[in-house]
């Protein structure tokens, strides 16, 4: 049963292929901005991809696939960041490139083979930017900005299906930006001295120094590193407008070909019943989940609990149900040891992932195995099936202890501290949790806190 995916471009289910002839699968996914610690939201979304390029690796073989994901280290929100914190931008993006990545890791997410930066691709986003000028699909704005002309691109909309919804816009936002139309965008934002600070560099011919606009970095960094046609392209709902389809347009105009044969996004998350918001309380990023006691792997168990296509309702009580659940899992495999068995038995929870990604569908097929006991069981098959969904069952378990909120927050400052290689903050914030009556265990990629007995 080959892998049939949900198609954003044409609505429809379609087969996963690679188009090249080397038999490569070559697939990209948009990353996070690192200016702030991505929260279970964006996760939601990493994790998806994650289980889409595990399902891909068991499908075509390792060696075969090709994942780049991005990180956005220049843009307002980085610089922006910069100014806030009167930091360098490369000392700011560093630190949440760290913990990021510890996160990605905690959640047992695996690394792209390549993670391109977007200040790592200057020069591929201005070479781009050029071509599309002297295609007449850019232009120079009078601050010295580069603005691409959608005009130009008769297929613009067809992702998004933007010009159903028309864009309501002033033209003195047209006129402020100095657009010839509403609706272009831009591809090199000039330097503001108040602004930006140091972050500039040279730009294309004609056009002043500044750094790219969001969008171009993508397009770069996909044609470097996967080539002007790529297999797949996914990413959060999101981004399906105005990022992807702005990708769409400058990548074609750019190249002339094909940007992407196939593109998927996953919807948004809820959290308790509502969009995420620091004032209602219920904004989580997995530091303030594991602060509150609840380990990495029910985290990710949560999150693949619903349709990655249809949005999910995340509560701390499905973190409850995902740690009870992972302990039947632990308890089942260890019950396996090392038999043979029937292999077959575990086709249904491969045949759900294949099936667009039907995540719940492969946890139901799961547990209908598990509730059978684990007679005849092949325990290679059910290590295949774990590592299709991601679920490291050797990870360790919730704590058991309560967890003060305030406790839970100095842990969750501790660790931020840790990743941010800021060593003296770190461990004054140890000893003031120990002082507290609190031992803070560091694991290699998340923490666990313990009463101290006396």
């Amino acid at each position: 049963m080959p892998i049939r995916l949900h198609e954003s471009l044409t609505r429809t289910p379609r087969e996963l292929q690679p188009a090249q002839p080397d038999g490569i699968f070559r697939f990209y996914n948009c990353g996070p901005t690192v200016y702030a610690p991505a929260h279970i939201g964006n996760f939601r979304t990493f994790v998806v991809n994650d289980v889409l390029r595990r399902l891909l690796e068991l499908e075509f073989g390792r060696d075969k696939v090709k994942h780049v994901r991005n990180l956005t280290d220049v843009d307002d929100r980085t610089i922006g960041q910069t100014q806030k914190e009167k930091r360098p931008l490369a000392e700011i993006t560093k630190k949440w490139t760290a913990i990021f990545h510890a996160d990605c890791a905690a959640l047992n997410c695996l690394r792209p083979h390549h993670e391109p930066t977007a200040t790592g691709y200057i020069r591929e986003q201005v070479d781009m930017i050029q071509v599309l000028m002297e295609k007449g699909h850019a232009y120079r704005a009078a601050d010295g900005s580069v603005y691409f002309r959608i005009e130009s691109f008769p297929g613009y909309g067809g992702l998004s299906r933007i010009r159903e919804r028309e864009l309501k816009v002033t033209n003195t936002v047209a006129d402020a930006d100095h657009k010839d139309s509403v609706s272009d965008f831009a591809l090199w934002k000039a330097w503001k001295p108040e602004e930006d600070g140091d972050v500039k560099w040279p730009g294309p011919r004609g056009a002043g120094a500044g750094r790219p606009g969001w969008h171009i970095e993508c397009s770069a960094m996909s044609k470097a590193l996967l080539g002007e046609t790529i297999d797949l392209h996914t990413g959060g709902v999101d981004l399906l407008f105005p990022h992807h389809e702005n990708e769409i347009a400058q990548s074609q105009c750019c190249n002339g070909t094909t940007f992407a044969h196939h593109w998927y996004h996953s919807e948004h998350l809820l959290v308790d019943g509502t969009t995420m918001s620091k004032s209602k309380g219920n904004y989580y990023t997995l530091g303030d989940l594991l602060a509150k006691g609840y380990s990495p792997m029910a985290v990710r168990y949560a999150l693949l609990s619903g349709h990655p296509r249809k949005q999910l309702n995340f509560t701390l009580d499905s973190l409850h149900a995902a740690e009870s659940a992972l302990k039947t899992l632990r308890t089942f495999r260890a019950a396996l040891g090392t038999q043979s068995g029937d292999a077959a038995v575990l086709e249904p929870i491969l045949a759900a992932l294949r099936d667009d990604l039907n995540t719940p569908g492969a946890l139901g097929a799961l547990f209908t195995l598990v509730n059978r006991g684990p007679a005849g069981v092949d325990a290679t098959a059910f290590d295949r099936a774990m590592f299709a969904l991601g679920f490291d069952l050797t990870a360790a378990e919730a704590p058991k202890a309560d967890i003060p909120s305030d406790i839970a927050d100095l842990a969750k400052q501790r660790w931020e501290a840790k990743l941010g290689k800021d060593w003296a903050k770190a461990d004054a914030l140890r000893k003031d949790l120990a002082a507290r009556g609190w031992s803070m265990k560091d694991a290699k990629d998340s923490y666990t806190l313990e009463p101290i007995k006396p």
